[in-house]
């Protein structure tokens, strides 16, 4: 799996926009960027933030999975369903030339399984699910639960929106929805399976590495201004 434009085929570019990024702001550079991409302008990039706290809907979000209460949520392009980001959660979007879109998630599942593995959690993937998972305990009524979660988007062969990993966040804000339209099973985070906090700038730097590794890539910094004069 190659860029099918760019500098470099094998370069991935990495920038990181911060925190409390509003997700109107970030999808938006997410446009821009993925038209450059497709252009050629741009190699494969891929933006790490935390979002200020929001609940987005994907394509195949049903009414029941919403917010109850009427809670705003931001009903965006990506597969997937309705989730929630914030505060505490790495999210990254990889914008990348892509030929095969299921070894693309698999690569991108791959990448949150690493991490885990090097924070000493265990995760997985699940059947029939999509993201990766901490194994329930049926016999103590322990649920599966979700540790990230995927949502993308192709087009003309390049990618959009990503992944989301769950590091230090409050999972009560989770309470409002149905996450992934999962029904039944739990959210969890690095800090909580570990017991100890692990701050998403903590894992920024090991993710980035890791996901290049998934991806087959090397990477390098580029700093949000140097972007946008591209």
């Amino acid at each position: 799996m190659r860029p099918i434009h760019g500098d470099d085929p094998h370069a991935l570019a990495i920038v990181r926009l911060g925190v409390d990024v509003p997700y109107e702001q970030a999808w938006a550079l997410q446009r821009w960027v993925h038209g450059k991409r497709v252009a050629g302008e741009l190699t494969d990039t891929v933006l790490f933030l935390e979002h200020a706290p929001v609940y987005t809907a994907g394509k195949r979000t049903l009414p029941g999975e919403r917010p109850a209460d009427g809670t705003p949520v931001v009903d965006v392009d990506r597969g997937g369903r309705v989730t929630w980001h914030g505060p505490g959660q790495l999210v990254a979007y990889p914008i990348v030339g892509v030929t095969d879109v299921i070894d693309y998630i698999c690569r991108l599942e791959e990448t949150m399984i690493q991490v885990c593995a090097d924070f000493g959690v265990t995760a997985r993937r699940a059947k029939g699910r999509g993201g990766v998972w901490a194994a329930g305990d049926t016999t103590l009524g322990l649920p599966d639960r979700q540790l990230g979660a995927v949502g993308i988007r192709v087009s003309n062969g390049v990618t959009m929106h990503g992944f989301a990993l769950n590091c230090a966040n409050d999972p009560r804000w989770f309470n409002r929805i149905v996450p992934c339209g999962i029904p039944g099973v739990g959210v969890s985070s690095l800090s909580a399976e570990t017991g100890r906090r692990i701050v998403a700038e903590e894992v920024m730097p090991i993710a980035e590495k890791r996901l290049a590794e998934a991806l087959g890539m090397h990477s390098f910094e580029m700093h949000e201004e140097d972007l946008l004069r591209r």
